[in-house]
């Protein structure tokens, strides 16, 4: 079952872990919309640098440190995603209680081991 999911804080760069990400997303059949600090493409994913609109959203998950997230807030909970992954170096205990507020499932794991791992 495909979960269509936010990639925040993406990068062309391969040597990051949002990068492999996407990859990995694709791999198992899952759209995914790439938000990052520079345009770019990895596979068929554009990179855009600003706050895309998305339907049907399922998950974000989170490449970005607790200080550059507080500019997605808003973002993020309007999207209404049915949950946020925060791997490690994203955990946000202020972003973490706002999603529960809104009733979104707050996770910290990592994006790549649950792909592996048949749990996402």
């Amino acid at each position: 079952m495909s979960k269509k999911t936010l990639v925040l804080g993406a990068s062309d760069n391969s040597s990051r872990y949002s990068y492999l990400a996407i990859q990995r997303l694709r791999n198992k059949g899952h759209e995914v919309v790439g938000i990052g600090k520079h345009t770019g493409t990895v596979d068929d994913v554009t990179i855009e640098t600003t706050k895309q609109p998305v339907e049907e959203l399922d998950t974000v998950t989170l490449y970005l440190n607790p200080l550059h997230q507080k500019e997605y807030y808003d973002y993020i909970l309007s999207l209404k995603p049915k949950r946020i992954i925060f791997n490690p170096g994203a955990e946000n205990e202020e972003l973490k209680q706002l999603a529960l507020q809104n009733n979104i499932q707050p996770m910290e794991a990592c994006t790549l081991v649950l792909l592996s791992t048949g749990q996402y």
